[in-house]
């Protein structure tokens, strides 16, 4: 039944060979790796006029050269990413850069912080598109939680039936979004010019004179979260098909474009129309408002947004299975992050991300303005050690024109270090947890690491000196009673070895009497030990007597314990039945070298 469901939902399984078939063309890996950063464009002027308002309506025109800034910063970052690719076409982005050049210990804080921001940017983007919905259906603001889950599982299950197959579907909305957003900026500015617009709007240059240079840095700080998602391309190079670099380039300079474009005609339309933040309605949704009236061109809007903003996380669904994948190759995450599934997907970091994003959805209460604070700092960090890194690279290999590929990496990672320091004065209230959280994750990576040292160690052999040493063996049957699942254990063993013995451990002087007469009769030409346990347990008597035949054996013999199990049918009749068999397997497995084995018996009623 689970395997069914299984396939019902994901497919069927994928050959190895068809991974060649999986790697995405320009078109569909511009819609699932930049669908984070063109969704930004749905908050990203939002997050600059929230903070200009502190200083009133008056402050609202430098929403205007804030955004003309940021666009210089994404324009510094296309070109400094597009570098990064051709440097390195394996992926890996800011992981790799700061790795090869800046340390492992510095790749780390990059390679974790990369992660804690697709886990972030999934919990954003649901979110933020639930926001979206409840602008447009606003009964439904107090299921905001529900909403997001739903998007998080749905996005699972799509990106679990293959790279390939999610790109193909999820390309409609992403492509559906960008003509939107083109028609509605481009209908803002028809209206404007026949005059249909009359907001009473402060001119640019009015003086303010509550403003201050703190408040303008924390408002660009904030614009900058339309920047995340930036550096997916960079990071799953690999997903790309041939050759793959130059696919991955032309896919992130075209998000360059779109993202800047977008994100500046809707900057000017808030401005021009006297768009205001309003905790019911997002930006984009007023300024469709004003265009549209609440027609049918405004829900479409509505709903191609919050399409959009769900289908943002598909960007960290497309990055951080790879990511992972990079870090538990250099062992520093767990191996299961290397195993492809059946659709030839890194599933195990798509489950992984989905879990870790929906606690986060549920703790923060799908509030979005607590969580894009988080979401910045954990990109902004990678960003600009990426820059860094890539200015050691230059400084150190001098390639060719190095001296412009330097001050194009050395202004990024001025700009960006800036952002960081910014986010983290301004708002260290929302984003302390970042500097807790993140110390855990590289700590957590030098354990795992440690641990696969540590293993590699202990296996290793000398193919010169060590050889296996070849001894006899011995059986060790524990049994409860004379049963068919004992009677098989007991033909299994003697078909190995004559040295068997079983093991009986009793509570009462009446019921091992009857044992050993039952036994007797039977006579399996096994001999029987009786342990005698005054304090009822079957673990500790049978522990004892193994060590003794290990002392006894321990030059002449391999020791097998032989545990006969019966098999129920239903998995509820397992409950019906002590599972001490299981007990001593796990007891033994932790406490014991020595050889344990199941003979199951499968029962058929």
């Amino acid at each position: 039944m689970v395997n069914k469901v299984k396939r019902l939902l994901i497919g069927r399984p994928m050959k190895s060979g068809a991974i060649e078939e999986e790697k995405l063309g320009k078109l569909k890996a511009l819609a699932i790796l930049s669908s984070d950063a063109l969704s930004s464009v749905a908050y990203g002027t939002e997050q600059i006029l929230l903070v200009l308002m502190a200083a009133g309506f008056a402050a609202i025109w430098y929403s205007v050269p804030i955004s003309l800034a940021v666009l210089g910063l994404l324009t510094i970052l296309i070109l400094s990413y597009r570098q990064t690719i051709f440097s390195y076409p394996t992926g890996g982005g800011a992981y790799i850069v700061a790795k090869d050049n800046l340390g492992v210990s510095t790749g780390l804080i990059a390679g974790g912080s990369l992660l804690v921001d697709y886990i972030l940017t999934v919990a954003v983007s649901s979110a933020a598109g639930t926001d979206a919905i409840t602008s447009a259906f606003p009964q439904l603001h107090d299921h905001r939680v529900g909403i997001s889950l739903i998007m998080i599982v749905f996005l699972t299950i799509m990106n679990l039936r293959g790279v390939t197959e999610s790109a193909s579907f999820l390309a409609i909305p992403v492509y559906l979004f960008v003509l939107s957003i083109f028609v509605l900026i481009v209908s803002g500015l028809i209206k404007l010019m026949i005059g249909g617009v009359h907001a009473d709007v402060p001119e640019i240059g009015t003086a303010v004179s509550n403003i201050s240079l703190f408040l303008l840095l924390k408002a660009f700080s904030s614009g900058c979260s339309a920047l995340t998602g930036v550096e997916a391309v960079s990071n799953a190079i690999p997903n790309f098909r041939k050759p793959a670099e130059r696919n991955a380039a032309a896919t992130l300079l075209m998000m360059g474009i779109i993202l800047g474009s977008m994100f500046l005609g809707i900057s000017l339309l808030a401005y021009w129309y006297g768009i205001t933040p309003n905790p019911k309605a997002t930006v984009v949704s007023q300024i469709a408002e004003s265009t549209f009236g609440r027609g049918i061109l405004y829900f479409v809007i509505q709903g191609v947004t919050a399409l959009i903003l769900f289908l943002a996380a598909n960007t960290a669904y497309s990055a951080f299975p790879l990511l992972a994948f990079m870090l538990a190759k250099d062992k520093f995450l767990p191996n299961m992050f290397k195993a492809r599934g059946d659709r030839l997907v890194f599933s195990n970091g798509i489950i992984f991300l989905s879990i870790m994003s929906a606690l986060l959805v549920i703790v923060f209460h799908g509030d979005t303005e607590n969580l894009i604070p988080l979401y910045a700092v954990g990109v902004f960090i990678p960003f600009t050690l990426s820059q860094l890194g890539m200015m050691v690279r230059w400084f150190r290999i001098r390639p060719p024109h190095w001296g412009i590929r330097l001050v194009v990496n050395t202004v990024g990672m001025l700009t960006t270090l800036t952002i960081t320091l910014i986010f983290i004065f301004t708002k260290f209230a929302q984003v302390w947890m970042v500097f807790v959280f993140l110390p855990i994750v590289i700590g957590m990576f030098y354990q795992i690491s440690k641990h696969y040292r540590n293993t590699a160690d202990q296996l290793r052999i000398d193919l010169h000196k060590d050889k296996p040493v070849i001894k006899g063996s011995t059986m060790v049957i524990p049994v409860a009673g004379i049963t068919r699942a004992v009677m098989n254990s007991i033909s299994y063993a003697k078909s190995l070895t004559d040295n068997v013995v079983a093991v009986y451990v009793g509570f009462e002087e009446e019921e091992i009497q009857k044992m050993e007469d039952k036994w007797e009769e039977w006579n399996p030409g096994v001999r029987l030990i009786v342990l005698r346990s005054r304090y009822r347990s079957v673990i500790k008597p049978l522990i004892k007597f193994i060590d003794t035949v290990e002392w006894k054996t321990a030059e002449t013999d391999h020791i097998t314990v032989l545990i006969p199990q019966f098999i129920t049918k239903h998995w509820w009749q397992n409950l019906l039945h002590n599972q001490t068999s299981l007990v001593i397997r796990a007891y033994l497995f932790k406490q014991k070298d020595v050889v344990i084995a199941t003979v199951p018996f499968h029962l058929n009623r």
